[in-house]
């Protein structure tokens, strides 16, 4: 709809031209008019002073001032209608006469300080005109000693002085007569303007209220009257327009009572069929349910007497057998042993479908993970003829933080899978730096095979739960179509994607990727690198792929490598060589022999990189030749001990447990430990009476209050979760005492979850370690503060951590990733390389595990009102106990159950996790036998 009605428009349109041109028509006139009066007055004026002029010249050259009076006295009294005066000035601008009394005649003269023009002027004011005129000497010689003017010099000048009260009001007179003739054609307009607005304006608004009214539903409505010309037509279609939509309207009114019928059943139906469909859902909710209660309770409820099948098979296989016996129990264990996997996998599958599987986040140092699956793989690898190789990006960091012991799990379902479906060529793993921003790194993983390869359509059903890629009766490779399925949920949760590419019989590439952070973790095993700068190393691989990854790593330790791929005529001599042995060689003992021996003629130092099936040849040659043997594939740390070791001779194949450390010199410190647990308590106390002077234990935080009244300390190691008074409590409370005011007090406990450090220091806090506690951090953070106390320099980070240490301090050290139920040697490493005190944990764990058990029974038969406070205080208490026992599968379950039940789930919710705590317990128990009899 336009602003302006058509009835607004014909008077704009009518009036405005009329307006326009009479205005400028009358501007025009009228202005034309008023310059004519003006030029009209000043001519008559000049008509009146020129003859003045001329006739007062005989006069002011005679001095006669009577005639020149006369002479003006006339002609002003024949034009006094307009002149108001006229005078006579001499040479020196002074009055010579005039014809009327003049207020001012200083406004007819010139200028007295310029000569007398001899020209005429006029100067028009409001409402007077001034006009003057030389008086000119014709002829005349007078001398100018006189003061008389010389010939043709003006003698003076006549001023007239005009009255122009009637010439304005004859313009005013013209310009109003304008304005009336411009206001008479507005009018004469406005007559035809209205005259068509009766015409064609008003039909025309008739018949809009007539379209709205049609618009509105009225549809037998019709425009009556007269019309002429083409609103006649209009009108005429107006109505013809009419009669057509009540014609359409009564049709379509039927259409709709008709399809309002038809919609009406099919709402019906549709609201049965959504009714079927809730009830449909919720059957399919419930199945799903069901299904998932039930696969976690048949897991655990399988794991339980398989466990006592694996662990009575394990106890026989120690006693007196035939070798038949031998051979039966040995196959009924690995097959046990693929059983408790397949149910594993039904566990996590569980798990990951109801949403309860939660994710570690502990530093952890990332090559050795992957090494540590690259070697279980190796044998099944290795007793296929496949060479398996591990290329690492160097600029990932060495220690990141993450789930290490599911990273290891994705892995060991894809290399597992590879190997499954290759039956020669190479399996390759390469780990590669995506991407790097300042909250995470992206890391993308690749694993290449050279077997059999899965076709598109395989492909589809690769990521399908109970699904296989050849899934017939004549297949030749088993397992329940579980772990594609678990790797993918994993590689999800941890923020990456996962996928392939495949062609049939030209092998196959899985990749993934996952987002970590990156760790300022200490590397426990340092070795001198420096040593093998510019050094030369002689490298004979035949596999171009292992020769690769070995040059890759190779190249980190600053080595001049040079390679071939069988042994040649070399004259060089190398401080190194490194021979790799290709797999299935066990039985060339002769010709490895003649090898090894042309390796040390060739080079100083000669180390065999032997396959893993090949211990028994691997034995025999660092008897025989003293030069130290590693398997297939090389792991970093040990390629770096084997090239740097100044007594070959004295490494084995297998890497034996680290040496004990040396004693350390004591700090002159005292410190105070507070913990609830004993067995904590007196692993710390072991640690800090090698480190510090003084030791004082507690066991409460009242009693380390009390402690804390009567003397001073150093440094507080606080537990924070105790019963009576927790850990946070304790310290304000120590803060508020004038002898340790000013104490360091640290955070010891094993809550490791995401956040909890920052909630710590927040709540006075001075720092912060997590159980097991690692000598080496332990030993740091005393120097540390024990440097603060003194003001020795040492620099805090802006986390309020050790420099350099601050995201390591923050989360639990690297868990023991062994699938040992009890792994001696990290308990050894957990209590310092002390065989007694391991003993004496492992001992006051078993001791506390009766404690634990008819909590855990209790909650798990009456989970909607068991007590979480009670089951909480346990599981913690119990996962501090498993920190330094070296039982890394119990302390995974209860680090799993506590994190949930701090996290608002229910006992419903961590069922299956007590299902697998209680069986974790009785292997925990039955295995310590063995090494508490010892």
């Amino acid at each position: 709809m336009t602003r302006y009605g058509l009835r607004a428009r014909v008077i704009t349109l009518t009036l405005a031209p009329t307006l326009i041109i009479g205005l400028l028509l009358s501007a025009f006139f009228s202005f034309s008019r008023y310059h004519d009066l003006e030029k009209q007055v000043i001519n008559e004026g000049l008509s009146i002073i020129e003859p003045l002029a001329i006739a007062s010249a005989e006069g002011l050259k005679t001095q006669n001032r009577e005639s020149v009076r006369r002479l003006i006295s006339y002609a002003h009294r024949k034009n006094s209608k307009f002149v108001r005066s006229i005078a006579v000035f001499d040479y020196n601008h002074d009055l010579f006469v005039t014809s009327n009394f003049h207020p001012n005649f200083q406004e007819l003269t010139f200028p007295k300080d310029k000569p007398i023009p001899l020209t005429g002027s006029s100067e028009l004011h409001d409402n007077t005109l001034i006009l003057r005129a030389p008086i000119l000497a014709e002829g005349g010689y007078i001398s100018n000693l006189t003061g008389q003017a010389g010939p043709n010099q003006a003698l003076g000048y006549i001023a007239v002085e005009l009255d122009l009260s009637s010439l304005r009001l004859q313009q005013y007179q013209e310009i109003f007569f304008a304005f009336l003739v411009l206001l008479a054609g507005l009018g004469l307009s406005s007559i035809f303007a209205f005259r068509l607005l009766q015409d064609v304006t008003r039909p025309i608004t008739h018949m809009k209220n007539m379209v709205d009214r049609i618009r509105r539903g009225h549809l037998d409505v019709r425009i009556e009257g007269k019309l002429h010309g083409e609103l006649d037509a209009l009108k005429n279609g107006i109505n013809a327009m009419a009669v057509s939509l009540s014609e359409y309207h009564i049709e379509m009114q039927h259409s709709i009572d008709q399809a309002t019928s038809d919609l009406r059943e099919t709402l019906e139906q549709l609201e049965i069929q959504n009714v079927e469909l809730d009830i449909a859902k919720k059957r399919a909710q419930e199945a799903a349910r069901v299904k998932s209660e039930f696969l976690a309770n048949m897991s655990h409820e399988l794991r339980t007497p398989l466990n006592g099948v694996i662990g009575f098979t394990r106890q026989m296989l120690k006693t007196n057998l035939t070798n038949s016996q031998t051979d039966y129990l040995i196959t009924i264990e690995k097959s046990a042993n693929n059983l408790l996997a397949i149910i594993n996998d039904i566990l996590d599958f569980s798990k990951l479908e109801a949403g309860k599987l939660a994710l570690e986040n502990i530093p952890f140092e990332f090559q050795d993970s992957l090494e540590e699956v690259v070697s279980l793989q190796a044998t099944s690898a290795h007793e296929k003829g496949l060479e398996l190789t591990l290329k690492v990006d160097p600029k990932i960091p060495p220690g990141l933080v993450g789930d290490p012991l599911r990273i290891q799990q994705i892995m060991t379902n894809l290399v597992g899978n590879a190997i499954k479906f290759t039956e020669h060529g190479n399996v390759d793993i390469s780990v590669e730096m995506r991407s790097q921003k300042e909250e995470y790194i992206e890391l993308q993983f690749m694993i290449r095979d050279t077997g059999i390869g899965i076709s598109e359509r395989q492909q589809a059903q690769l990521f399908q739960a109970f699904s296989q890629a050849d899934a017939s009766i004549s297949r030749r490779y088993g397992g329940t179509g579980l772990g594609l399925v678990i790797t993918q949920k994993l590689v999800a949760q941890m923020g990456g994607e996962i996928s392939l590419t495949s062609r049939l019989h030209q092998g196959s590439t899985f990749w993934f990727t996952v987002r970590m952070l990156p760790s300022d973790m200490p590397i426990t095993d340092l070795y001198p690198i420096e040593t093998l700068e510019q050094k030369t190393l002689l490298l004979i691989e035949p596999n171009a792929q292992a020769a690769l990854a070995t040059r890759m790593l190779l190249d980190q330790f600053q080595l001049n490598v040079a390679h071939t791929s069988t042994i040649t005529q070399i004259e060089q001599h190398f401080d190194y060589l490194l021979l790799c042995l290709p797999p299935n060689t066990e039985h060339q003992v002769d010709s490895i022999e003649q090898q090894v021996e042309w390796a040390q003629s060739v080079a100083s130092n000669v180390i065999i990189s032997t396959p893993s099936t090949t211990l028994a040849l691997a034995d025999h040659l660092v008897q025989k030749y003293h030069i130290p043997c590693i398997t297939k594939p090389l792991a970093k740390k040990k390629l770096l001990q084997a090239l740097i070791s100044e007594e070959p001779e004295k490494i084995e194949p297998v890497i034996s447990p680290p040496a004990a450390p040396e004693k350390l010199e004591k700090l002159p410190l005292s410190v105070m430990a507070v913990d609830d647990n004993k067995a904590n308590l007196k692993l710390i106390e072991a640690l800090l009476e090698e480190r510090v002077d003084l030791v004082v234990v507690c066991t409460s935080g009242p009693e380390a209050i009390k402690h804390a009244t009567e003397r001073q300390f150093d440094v507080i190691l606080m537990d924070i979760q105790m019963p009576q008074m927790d850990g946070v409590t304790a310290c304000k409370h120590i803060k508020k005492t004038k002898l340790n005011a000013d104490t360091p007090v640290i955070a010891v406990t094993a809550h490791a979850m995401s956040g909890e450090r920052n909630r710590l220091l927040d709540a006075g806090m001075d720092d912060y370690l997590t159980k097991p506690i690692e000598e080496q951090r332990l030993q740091k953070t005393l120097k540390y503060w024990s440097s603060h106390s003194s003001s020795t320099g040492t620099s805090l980070d802006d986390s309020g951590s050790i420099e350099g240490d601050s995201k390591a301090s923050t989360t639990d050290v690297k868990p023991s990733q062994s699938n040992q139920i009890i792994d001696w040697q990290l308990a050894l490493k957990q209590s310092a390389f002390k065989e007694d005190l391991a003993k004496d944990m492992l001992q006051m764990l078993i001791a506390y595990l009766p404690e634990v058990v008819p909590v855990i029974d209790k909650a798990i038969a009456d989970s909607d009102q068991a007590d979480i406070e009670n089951l909480l205080h346990y599981i913690h208490k119990l996962h501090g106990s498993c920190a330094y026992s070296g039982v890394p599968r119990l302390k995974s379950v209860c680090a799993t159950i506590e994190q949930a039940l701090r996290s608002g789930s229910s006992i419903a919710d961590v069922e299956p996790e007590l299902f697998e705590l209680q069986d974790e317990i009785e292997k925990v128990t039955e295995s310590s036998v063995e090494y508490l009899s010892t």
